[in-house]
């Protein structure tokens, strides 16, 4: 980061602008997501329709203009798109039980799980201070749930436990589009990639959307303040998801993780500040454990981080990379049909929450 004469560099600097673009967009979809929570709302999978559909009438024009044919099958981006549509259901979701900040703060169970995912499937090897800091940050989100549990999270939310468990989940399902993307961005295209996931996320979230949502969305009275926080969501994640592929070709994962977690501190800010609600003194305590522990992760350099990338000057690799990555992405698929399984086998509503 640092060039020779001791300075930061332009990319760096470019990289800490767009990381700290990112925290206070992933900040601002929170907002708006307890806004309309406020307001008596449900309706998690339209807020996130308007984003895909974005995408898919951006980049999906930008790929017919260029007249080039798909360089992964469509149904690995049906499922893709499936898997991403679902995290975002239940995150959003879990702001009708639960506060912005525990959402915020839970969100981090997605970096242990990206641990393991990359381990298992790109055969990731990692320093041991990586799994110390996970495991810190793994005590931060057992104090944000033990505050939820003793304190009644103060700041509202009608079943905080509940709330919880749905950004858990979420955050799993998160890792698994995460490490998905990462398996077609490095063997296809970044605008392609956003196309396919903006086009077929709109057809599961209107699917869906139809089937659960369509008389939540009949119910609403729709005046300007119930529109403005739909619009502000959709542009929040656009761009989100527009911005976070660029972050990660300049400065890597480590900058985007550390940039993640300043959108927990953005959060408490706005609790405190904005909405004048108190917090209790175990959120500070778990704060302080869950960015420890993201330090010590990010610290130090991944072992075999190639593994993550497709090697130009090695044909024969790149080519056994681009045959096992629809095996993987399959297998990722099946961890997300188990964990639906297992919400409908605990009591959780296959259908709406």
């Amino acid at each position: 980061m640092l060039s020779s004469n001791g300075y930061f560099t332009n990319s760096a600097l470019i990289g800490l602008v767009l990381g700290q673009l990112v925290s206070l967009l992933v900040t601002s979809t929170g907002l708006f997501s307890s806004e309309l929570s406020r307001r008596g709302i449900d309706a998690p999978t339209s807020q996130s329709f308007l984003n895909y559909l974005l995408l898919g009438i951006i980049y999906g024009g930008i790929v017919l203009y260029r007249r080039r044919p798909l360089q992964m099958k469509w149904y690995y981006y049906l499922m893709l798109g499936l898997v991403d549509v679902e995290a975002n259901y239940l995150v959003v979701k879990a702001y009708q039980y639960t506060s912005m900040t525990s959402v915020m703060l839970l969100d981090c169970w997605s970096i242990p799980c990206v641990i393991i995912l990359t381990a298992v499937f790109l055969k990731t090897r990692y320093q041991i201070r990586k799994f110390i800091g996970v495991a810190i940050c793994i005590v931060g989100l057992v104090l944000v749930i033990f505050s939820d549990v003793h304190a009644g999270d103060r700041a509202g939310g009608r079943a905080p436990v509940k709330g919880d468990v749905l950004v858990i989940v979420g955050a799993t399902l998160y890792a698994i589009s995460n490490v998905s993307e990462e398996f077609v961005v490095k063997s296809a295209d970044r605008i392609e990639l956003m196309a396919m996931l903006g086009l077929f996320g709109a057809v599961v979230s209107a699917c869906q959307i139809i089937i659960f949502e369509r008389t939540e969305l009949q119910s609403v009275h729709w005046t300007k303040d119930a529109v403005a926080p739909f619009l502000g969501f959709a542009a929040a994640m656009f761009l989100f998801y527009s911005t976070v592929p660029v972050l990660l070709k300049i400065s890597g994962s480590t900058m985007l993780n550390l940039s993640l977690l300043t959108s927990d501190m953005w959060a408490i800010l706005i609790r405190v500040f904005a909405y004048y609600e108190e917090v209790d003194w175990i959120y500070y305590v778990a704060f302080v454990a869950v960015a420890f522990g993201l330090v010590i992760y990010s610290s130090g350099k991944q072992e075999d981080e190639t593994t993550f990338h497709v090697s130009a000057d090695d044909v024969e690799g790149k080519a056994r990379d681009q045959v096992t990555i629809p095996d993987r992405l399959e297998e990722i698929v099946m961890l997300f049909v188990v964990i639906r399984y297992y919400e409908c086998m605990n009591g959780f509503k296959c259908g709406p929450w």
